[in-house]
C-alpha cells in the first residue's frame, strides 16, 4: 500500500537484533513509510532529509546538532553481544591493518577506540565491502556485524573480539549501538509513543520472533531466544546513556567524530 501525501517516513533495520524493536510497528503506525535498508545508510538518508526518522549507529547522532533521540527504546549491550566482532590474524597488539565492515560505522568506531585504549595502536583502515567475506581482504584483522558476525567465518584466528563484552569489562558501562533519531522540525505525532510501543511488544514475543526468524538464519529457535534475550538490552537507561557520552568522548579525542553532543531525549514513558 503507497503511504499517503505527508506520511512520516521512518528507517529502520533489517537485522535479527532489530525485531524487537519493530515489533508490530506498522500496525502502530499504519500511515506510515517504512524503509528498511543497511544502519549506515539510514543514517545518509535521515542526513539527507529523505527520512524523518531512523534507527541509526549510535555515532551518526553526532552527525547534526537538531538531531534528537525520540525514544527509549534502542540496541545495547551490557557484555557479549555476539553480532558484532572482530577477527584477528594476529594478537591484537600487534594489528597493523584493519578491514571494517561497510554495515556500521559506531562499530567502526569502537573497535578503533578499544585497540587505542588497551594497545595504544591506531591500524590502518581498509573497508570490507558489503556482502565481501573475510577471505576477501588480507588485513591483519576483520570487523564484522549483524547476522554474519554471528557465524563465525573459518579461521585460524589469533584473537576474536566480541566487542560488547570488550567495551563492558574495560568501561564498566553499557554500550549503544543503535537509538531512534529523528531531524530538527519534523512533526512526529504518535511516533514516538509507537516505537516505545512496538519495543516493548517486541520484548514481550521475543520467542514468537525467535520462531519467525531463526530457519532464516540458519540458527535454532533456542539460539535466536537467547542472543535477543540475554546478549541484547533494549532500553536506554541512566547507565546506557553514561555509555554514549563516554563512546562519544572517545570518539572525539580520537577525531573519530566532533566531541561535545548535546543530548536531545524525549521521556518516553514505556509499559513496563
Amino acid at each position: 500500500m503507497t503511504p499517503p501525501p505527508g506520511a512520516v517516513r521512518i528507517g529502520a533495520v533489517n537485522y535479527l537484533n532489530t525485531k524487537p524493536l519493530t515489533h508490530r510497528l506498522d500496525e502502530l503506525l499504519p500511515a506510515a513509510e517504512i524503509v528498511l535498508d543497511l544502519p549506515s545508510r539510514l543514517a545518509d538518508d535521515l542526513a539527507a532529509g529523505r527520512l524523518d526518522v531512523a534507527l541509526i549507529p549510535s555515532i551518526e547522532y553526532l552527525g547534526d546538532p537538531g538531531y534528537r533521540i525520540v525514544s527509549d527504546a534502542c540496541i545495547a549491550c551490557r557484555g557479549p553481544v555476539l553480532s558484532v566482532k572482530m577477527f584477528s590474524r594476529v594478537p591484537a597488539d600487534r594489528i597493523r591493518t584493519l578491514a571494517l565492515d561497510e554495515g556500521s560505522r559506531t562499530s567502526a568506531a569502537l573497535v578503533q577506540i578499544l585497540l587505542h585504549a588497551r594497545y595504544a595502536i591506531r591500524p590502518r583502515i581498509t573497508a570490507l565491502p558489503i556482502g565481501a567475506s573475510v577471505d576477501q581482504t588480507s588485513a591483519d584483522a576483520v570487523l564484522l556485524i549483524g547476522d554474519r558476525a554471528i557465524h563465525a567465518p573459518e579461521g585460524p584466528f589469533a584473537e576474536v573480539w566480541d566487542l560488547g563484552d570488550q567495551w563492558c569489562r574495560w568501561a564498566e558501562i553499557p554500550f549503544v549501538f543503535a537509538m531512534w533519531v529523528a531531524r530538527e522540525g519534523v512533526e512526529l505525532a504518535d511516533v514516538e509513543a509507537a516505537l516505545c510501543a512496538a519495543r516493548d511488544s517486541g520484548v514481550a514475543h521475543i520467542e514468537e520472533i525467535a520462531r519467525r526468524e531463526a530457519a532464516a538464519l540458519s540458527m535454532t529457535q533456542r539460539e535466536c531466544v537467547a542472543y535477543l534475550r540475554d546478549n541484547l538490552h533494549f532500553r536506554l537507561g541512566d547507565a546506557e546513556r553514561q555509555g554514549l557520552e563516554k563512546f562519544f568522548r572517545l570518539a572525539g579525542e580520537l577525531g573519530l567524530t566532533t566531541a561535545g553532543a548535546e543530548f536531545g531525549l524525549f521521556d518516553c514513558k514505556s509499559a513496563g
